[in-house]
């Protein structure tokens, strides 16, 4: 079949906004037109009525073909929900004595419907004697493939703005590196932002993670880690741009003592939104002085 320069050009605006919105894996081996409407049953194939009236069964057909299905209980133990998985995430945080203890109880937990899609588990990166931890959000689709978190394009720019107040994740000098990781360990299907639930289910992973890396200060990247560790509802434009207390939770090894955090925006926003590289800038200052008193 062959097309226009005209359809071309619309088919591949079509695919590139495919790309634009992280839809960059195929979940069927042939295309499907989904606009295309069902086929209308025949007469001959429609249930004669019934004298005594319609029977409940599990599922009803309608005329066009497609099914209804009845509310139907779940069998035990098929799926874990939000409360149950908040729990057993706690504990086996709360369980978790050393990193590696950690990173095992994140890739047996079964509570988050991401691990099914994802292809690896995203612990970390960077040296875990830092006294600086960065958190950001959620893998994408070149740490999902490598398994570490911020390597691809906006990693790649993280890498760049980190070097301009001397700090980097592949030093030995304690003082000089930087130890990153993610609210969520999986990556969301199509790179789409962590869901309230997933966010809550993760929490007590992270926060035992902070407290195994015992760091001085956190540089939180994006509204989703700002939002989820601080317990804030305000956007990332108006967390950012001064230090806030973190607190680690009692349960998971808090000892009421607060670490100054700072949110600043996600380098993957930065790639859209190059003007506000500014802002970011103004972040970098001001957490290279705050970290100067620090280590003072």
């Amino acid at each position: 079949m062959s097309h226009t320069n005209n359809e071309k050009a619309f088919l591949i605006e079509a695919l590139q906004w495919h790309l634009d919105h992280g839809v960059d894996e195929a979940v069927l081996n042939e295309p499907l037109d989904r606009t295309v409407p069902p086929p209308m049953p025949k007469a001959a194939d429609l249930p004669a009525p019934s004298k005594a009236g319609p029977a409940v069964t599990a599922a009803k057909s309608n005329v066009l073909g497609f099914q209804e299905a009845l509310p139907q209980s779940k069998p035990a133990g098929e799926v874990m929900g939000t409360a149950q998985a908040i729990v057993q995430a706690n504990k086996l945080a709360a369980d978790s004595s050393s990193l590696e203890e950690l990173s095992s109880a994140i890739t047996a937990f079964d509570g988050l419907s991401v691990k099914k899609t994802a292809s690896n588990m995203v612990f970390c990166d960077g040296n875990p004697k830092s006294k600086i931890m960065l958190i950001g959000e959620a893998p994408g689709a070149d740490e999902d493939i490598q398994g570490k978190p911020f390597v691809g394009a906006s990693g790649q720019l993280l890498d760049r703005i980190l070097a301009c107040i001397n700090l980097e994740r592949t030093s030995d000098d304690a003082e000089k590196a930087i130890y990153i990781s993610n609210i969520l360990n999986w990556r969301p299907p199509g790179n789409r932002t962590p869901t309230q639930a997933e966010i809550d289910i993760s929490l007590p992973f992270i926060e035992r993670h902070i407290t195994l890396i015992q760091p001085k200060m956190i540089i939180l990247c994006g509204g989703v880690a700002a939002k989820g560790l601080l317990r804030r509802s305000e956007s990332i434009s108006k967390l950012r741009g001064t230090f806030h207390d973190y607190l680690i939770p009692s349960e998971l090894g808090g000892n009421g003592q607060p670490i100054p955090a700072v949110a600043t925006y996600h380098p993957a926003y930065l790639l859209r939104t190059p003007s506000q590289k500014k802002a970011v800038w103004a972040d970098m200052l001001m957490i290279q002085e705050r970290y100067r008193q620090i280590l003072s």
